[in-house]
């Protein structure tokens, strides 16, 4: 029998599940669907609605326990609605990195993209974040979150931000797949 794999998703409101009870928020519709593969895997949600790559990596210690075998890094929505220099994100997620590699616990990169509102340059400059650290780092990168979510009114609640337990259900559908690599990465035949 192979052991629990245990992870963590360590995001923002995208990941905690704003509006939502708990058993419908993102963390625990990838466990469902990963359970539902034969995968043995337990995901603690670590999401803390409102919070930027800043605020991640200021509670990276404490929100990530030891024993952890693999994190799913979510943060950069809020910093990119924030309009928050992409620099500083950057260096909030390079740093959460390398302290979750420094205590040896895998991550992969769930990925933002900036309002398209927001200026060709400053597009630009937040929309690499994530891809720029996944292979500067060999992480595996689902490299949107929202992707096919996001603009989709019947799987947003009324803020048209934040997933309904139908979209969080698609978003899980949608970054299966990477979800599976990594856990192969880090423990094959989980």
């Amino acid at each position: 029998m192979a052991r629990t794999i245990r992870l963590v998703a360590l995001g923002d409101s995208l990941t905690a599940g704003y509006g939502l009870p708990p058993r419908d928020a993102l963390p625990a519709a990838l466990e469902r669907a990963l359970k539902a593969k034969g995968r043995q895997v337990v995901i603690e949600n670590a999401g803390v609605s409102g919070d930027t790559s800043s605020g991640g990596f200021a509670r990276v210690d404490w929100s990530v326990p030891d024993g952890t075998d693999g994190v799913i890094l979510a943060l950069g929505a809020n910093d990119a609605l924030r309009g928050i220099d992409p620099a500083v994100t950057r260096r909030a997620l390079e740093q959460t990195i390398a302290k979750l590699k420094a205590r040896g616990i895998p991550v992969m990169l769930a990925g933002m993209y900036a309002p398209r509102s927001y200026g060709a340059d400053y597009i630009r400059n937040f929309d690499t974040i994530h891809a720029d650290l996944a292979q500067q780092y060999g992480l595996v990168l689902y490299p949107f979150l929202l992707e096919g979510v996001a603009g989709v009114p019947k799987l947003n609640l009324p803020d048209g931000i934040h997933p309904t337990a139908e979209g969080v259900r698609a978003v899980a559908e949608r970054m299966l797949p990477s979800v599976e690599t990594f856990l192969n990465r880090i423990a094959p035949g989980s």
